[in-house]
């Protein structure tokens, strides 16, 4: 018996990193997973490795998620579960940070979690799940990721409303709050095929060092399994909370 076994899950942003594993993991424990993204040859080639269902999905658009939506119910009938991953991310200080780059952003971290939640829990059967990702700096100030962190804090505001919204249907809404985490977003070198990724983890790990009390990186495989635990029975009386998952980095700094 799996922890999620005859739940249909939708996972956004899933064709690689965190949506990835949260595909892989979902489907290991019973769940039948469509795989949403715009990177459609990946999405496929997973959706077909682990028999899942791929839809094309740019989750800035209201129309895609209709499409979505309704692939999945065309496919298993119902929905029980979104996991609201995809997101981007660009470094500039605020003050060089030009309009169109700040509003792109925000349509696919804080739009695209407003549509998401608005295009599936309509269809989700009672007492389904959402799980939206937002981040460690949902909860507190990075230089150099403005419009990121503004639309991370806007997403756990999100999660707030649309928790006490739903929860007359007993439908739970959380939000993860990943630290820094080892994946194409934040180690670009992942998307280099001729990149030693084991010395590049090994980089990481050193920058995080000082900044992580548990000394290291995050793994994808991690935010999934807390995906997994906000998506099952394991967290049936919680709903409205930002789970941060760090490696202890948003607890201080340590001067010993």
């Amino acid at each position: 018996m799996g922890k999620l076994d005859g739940r249909v899950v939708i996972v956004t942003g899933a064709a690689r990193g965190q949506g990835e594993q949260e595909a892989r993991l979902f489907t290991a424990e019973g769940a039948r997973v469509v795989v949403a993204d715009v990177l459609d040859e990946q999405g496929e080639a997973l959706a077909k490795e682990i028999g899942a269902t791929y839809v094309h999905l740019d989750v800035g658009r209201e129309d895609d998620w209709q499409a979505a939506v309704a692939a999945a119910k065309d496919a298993h009938g119902h929905v029980d579960g979104l996991v609201n991953n995809a997101g981007i991310l660009r470094f500039n200080s605020l003050l060089d940070t030009p309009l169109d780059e700040f509003m792109r952003v925000v349509q696919v971290n804080q739009v695209g979690c407003f549509l998401g939640i608005r295009a599936v829990a309509p269809e989700m059967a009672d007492g389904g799940t959402i799980v939206n990702t937002a981040s460690y700096t949902g909860l507190t100030g990075m230089a150099a990721v403005g419009s990121y962190a503004a639309t991370k804090h806007a997403v756990i505001g999100l999660t707030r409303v649309a928790a006490l919204e739903l929860a007359g249907r007993g439908i739970r809404v959380n939000a993860v709050c990943p630290g820094a985490i080892d994946t194409a977003m934040s180690n670009p070198a992942r998307l280099d095929p001729d990149a030693d990724l084991q010395e590049t983890a090994k980089g990481l790990d050193r920058l995080y060092r000082k900044l992580v009390p548990l000394g290291r990186v995050g793994q994808p495989e991690e935010v999934a399994r807390l995906a997994l635990f906000l998506t099952s029975e394991d967290s049936s009386y919680i709903t409205g909370q930002p789970f941060v998952i760090d490696g202890g980095w948003l607890a201080g700094v340590s001067i010993i």
